[in-house]
């Protein structure tokens, strides 16, 4: 399945949970992850990826350093994952 599919649909559903959807862009820092929902004083970050593909490792650094601060960051690459990390 395609990546934006998957991150349509978990966005959807994330938004009817009550969750805050933004896409995530740094400048100047490439590989950072596609989304961050906000929710009750909680963040997580996703990376989405089409079903069956992986982060490069760029990507895989990135999300190290940002779980290394104590942030949740999943790498989400079908739906049904997807929804359950957005609870």
């Amino acid at each position: 399945m395609r990546e934006s599919k998957i991150e349509n649909e978990v966005c959807k559903h994330a938004k009817k949970l009550g969750w805050k959807c933004y896409k995530f862009s740094s400048p100047g820092n490439k590989a950072v992850p596609d989304r961050i929902f906000l929710r009750n004083n909680k963040i997580i970050f996703i990376e989405f990826k089409a079903t069956g593909k992986k982060p490069t490792n760029l990507q895989q650094k990135i999300i190290k350093r940002i779980k290394n601060e104590g942030f949740e960051v999943f790498v989400v690459d079908n739906i049904e994952f997807g929804k359950k990390v957005i609870i």
